[in-house]
């Protein structure tokens, strides 16, 4: 039967309606860090000013800060979860043994705090695994400010898991998650949540950073570098002399406008290109120095260019100066104003990797949802827009650019192992039921809203969300709101069914029949969730028309996604009815073929019953 689909838009451009009102609140901080790093022990030393803007309207009386380097250690929780969760990440085992617990005195990481005052007064701490607990010298009223002084040092770890030394593919320093970052405080309170292998979640802040590590060494990552014409490697401007300064190292000094993560990676071989998006950012590529992954690596270039122009107009304008791609870590992992990426891959792999972390810098770098509630929002999100861009601009074009999203939620929801999105990240209780959820559900969370409210309407939402909650940390409660404000219907029941139960959506065609010259089709709702039904309905002579079945508690309709075929709007169907019949005045020896939901971006469970076919 010829399949019907219709094209997701991608390039739309709405007026937005005002933006909805909030009682959110946001702390701020600003970091001014100074830190010496010897490249052959992997030690470090840092002195850390932090001005802490108590936005809540509620007095603080102790603070926490991320110790996340303490994690690479023997006996850690996230060592201890590890070994004992039945599906481990590979990356972090050595055959049926995690590579954490061999570590040794030399190779661990680690992350202490020698001293800490609060306004020139000595605070009581106290080092919990990966978390630092901190009783305050003095209360920090509601809108009051406090500064806190620290020194602290640091063991940089074997390359494990996004962080490290020494990587598989030679990379010296990746350097996520290396200072003591003080823990967000809002609304629903402290999220101080130790590291077990998950994401992260941090304070808008302003970042001032002087590194000083081996003059060989090139440095990228986070924020503006501020003494371009001392360090040289690519940075300093066309035309420009280079100051060399004096003795075996080099300090490189940077600066980072409202991020809430600073990040950074070090190398004596990294090559350093650059190129200028037109109307936006200046990219950086910072790649091993190996010939055999040259090519794909300038290849590259023109394709994240590409990239930050296809976003920057289906989401929003990315407010940085700066991006940089830079070879590192364990993968791909996404961070303020860059990511770092495993760079020895296939092109197709490389732009792939390339997409979905670039694509993060909207919806974890700017919106900023809390990953440990709410991965889906960002994993997700995330992956439905790289999709749209892996299927606009790369080879292999396919009528359902969420296919393989499809196939990932499919097999979990027969699997038996499906959690709500509401789990917790760290409380899931294997990996794998964790990362369909996080990315597949995800993204079919925003790829089946457009089923229900229509594809214009869904991609004016993620643009009206992303202008709405950008810096605001938005919950699923705001995906939601944006978009009911642009589709005009109620979305309560798709956001608690979708992300709060394991519900499945199952619809089949029960009978078709004839009644005199007409033909009565009977549908029936096998799954837990409702959803509005589209319905195509193929002739003998050829034409094709579909007939449409809103769901009654959504209060509205969406518009006809097929405008080349007649659409007929029935009576809406009320979610307590597990039947529904859909009456054709024309004759059963007419039709040829029924199907339910031609788009196929309903995830229904079993796919076999939504077809009839005249035998």
């Amino acid at each position: 039967m010829k399949k019907v689909f219709l094209s997701i838009l991608i390039a739309l451009s709405f007026s937005m309606a005002t933006g909805q009102s909030t009682s959110y609140w946001q702390q701020h901080v600003d970091y001014t860090m100074d830190v010496n790093m010897d490249v052959k022990t992997y030690q470090y030393t840092g002195t850390q000013k932090l001005v802490y803007t108590n936005n809540s309207p509620e007095q603080l009386n102790r603070v926490y800060y991320h110790l996340y380097f303490n994690a690479f250690q023997p006996g850690s929780e996230m060592d201890m979860r590890l070994q004992t969760i039945v599906d481990p990440d590979k990356r972090m085992m050595n055959g049926d043994k995690s590579r954490i617990a061999t570590l040794q005195p030399n190779e661990i990481g680690y992350l202490k705090v020698n001293s800490l005052t609060q306004n020139g007064k000595s605070v009581t701490f106290n080092e919990e695994g990966t978390v630092l607990v901190v009783t305050l010298a003095e209360p920090i009223p509601a809108g009051g400010k406090a500064t806190f002084e620290m020194s602290f040092n640091g063991q940089v770890p074997l390359q494990i898991r996004r962080s490290g030394r020494n990587s598989a593919e030679g990379v010296a320093l990746s350097m996520t998650q290396w200072y003591p970052k003080l823990a967000e405080y809002d609304f629903e309170g402290w999220h101080a949540d130790p590291y077990i292998a998950r994401e992260f979640h941090g304070v808008w802040g302003d970042f001032d950073v002087k590194l000083t590590l081996d003059k060989d060494y090139v440095v990228g990552g986070t924020g503006y570098l501020q003494n371009p014409q001392d360090i040289g490697h690519g940075y300093e401007a066309a035309g420009s002399k280079v100051n060399k300064q004096k003795g075996k190292t080099l300090t490189w000094h940077f600066k980072a406008p409202m991020v809430h993560d600073f990040m950074w990676a070090a190398d004596p071989d990294y090559v350093h290109d650059t190129l200028k998006v037109e109307n936006g950012p200046m990219l950086h590529f910072l790649y091993k120095n190996k010939p055999e992954i040259a090519e794909n690596w300038k290849n590259l270039q023109p394709k994240t260019a590409e990239m930050m122009d296809f976003y920057g107009k289906n989401i929003g304008k990315y407010p940085y100066e700066q991006y940089s791609v830079i070879q590192g870590g364990d993968g791909g992992m996404e961070y303020a104003m860059g990511t770092l990426i495993t760079g020895e891959r296939k092109f197709g792999s490389l732009v792939g990797v390339t997409a979905h972390e670039l694509a993060h810098s909207w919806f974890q770098h700017i919106l900023a949802t809390n990953e440990a509630k709410h991965e889906w929002m960002d994993e997700g999100f995330t992956s439905f827009i790289s999709s749209l861009y892996m299927n606009e601009y790369m080879p292999g074009k396919k009528d359902n650019p969420f296919e393989g999203a499809y196939r990932g939620y499919n097999y979990l929801a027969k699997s038996g192992k499906e959690q709500p999105q509401t789990t917790h990240a760290d409380r899931y209780a294997e990996n794998t039921p964790y990362s369909i959820s996080a990315y597949s559900k995800g993204e079919i969370f925003l790829s089946q809203l457009g089923y229900v409210i229509g594809q214009d309407k869904l991609m004016e939402t993620i643009k009206k969300y992303f202008e709405d909650f950008k810096f605001k940390h938005p919950t699923p409660n705001d995906i939601k709101r944006s978009a009911e404000k642009v589709s005009g219907m109620e979305l309560e029941w798709y956001l608690n069914d979708w992300t709060r139960t394991t519900n499945t959506i199952d619809y089949g065609i029960k009978t078709v029949v004839a009644v005199g010259q007409n033909t009565k089709i009977t549908l029936e709702r096998i799954g837990q969730m409702p959803m509005p039904i589209d319905l195509l309905v193929v002739y003998e002579d050829g034409t094709q028309e579909t007939f449409y079945a809103p769901l009654r508690m959504m209060r509205g309709e969406k518009e006809n996604p097929y405008p080349n075929l007649v659409r007929t709007v029935v009576a809406d169907w009320p979610w307590t009815n597990p039947s529904y019949e859909i009456t054709i005045k024309k004759p059963l020896t007419s039709v040829k073929a029924i199907m339910i939901d031609p788009s196929q971006l309903m995830a229904d469970v079993n796919a076999e019953n939504n077809t009839w076919q005249k035998e």
